[in-house]
């Protein structure tokens, strides 16, 4: 059997950046469901609050400081999360570092605060529906900052060993980077949901 050559794709890099790279869509998918996993519980939280008599039950609404303290770290955030990306597309070594020392620390200072924040909430996780809603809520979350943190953690130490030589873990920050904004961006509507509309 002849094969007939189409197109030669020697010249073709090995891996690519963005959506060219696998792992960006492993990424996105990944998104999607944590995604739909924060919807369903916003869902349950304004369902529960639809069928109560008063919302919150049997506490306060929990205290804004810590956490509008943790919404102003996040949104802080956003800016040198950018820059780390302009930095990995430019393949910019010394940068990137900085950068992600940087969002390590970014990282840390809301898992700080979200301490302050469940003790803030003036209610337990098994004190009723609101209680179990809220701490599910805002666990959800702290799971995802924790997630990314030990993520900036992996590729501060390949970023600062050999393994940084291998252009591939340029595109490994920027999936990151594209990670972050989505911590940050489902953060906004469940601060809404536990602050906002237990003052309504």
């Amino acid at each position: 059997m002849k094969h007939r050559v189409v197109i030669d794709l020697a010249e073709l890099p090995p891996q690519g950046v963005g959506s060219a790279s696998l792992t960006w869509w492993g990424t996105l998918a990944f998104m999607l469901i944590e995604g739909t996993g924060f919807a369903l519980m916003i869902g349950v939280y304004l369902y529960l609050g639809s069928l109560a008599p008063e919302w919150p039950l049997g506490a306060p609404p929990p205290a804004l400081g810590p956490g509008t303290a943790v919404t102003l770290v996040l949104l802080a955030s956003l800016i040198p999360n950018w820059l780390l990306s302009r930095w990995a597309e430019a393949e910019d070594l010394r940068r990137v570092r900085i950068g992600l020392l940087i969002m390590a620390a970014f990282g840390v200072a809301p898992m700080v605060l979200r301490v302050l924040e469940f003790r803030a909430l003036g209610i337990s996780w098994d004190s009723n529906a609101y209680g179990s809603a809220v701490w599910m809520l805002l666990g959800l979350h702290t799971t995802h900052i924790i997630t990314d943190l030990a993520e900036t953690f992996v590729l501060c130490a390949m970023m600062f060993s050999r393994h940084a030589r291998n252009a591939r873990r340029f595109g490994d920050v920027q999936d990151g980077v594209l990670y972050w904004y989505f911590v940050v961006l489902t953060w906004l509507p469940i601060y809404a949901c536990l602050y906002g509309i237990p003052r309504l």
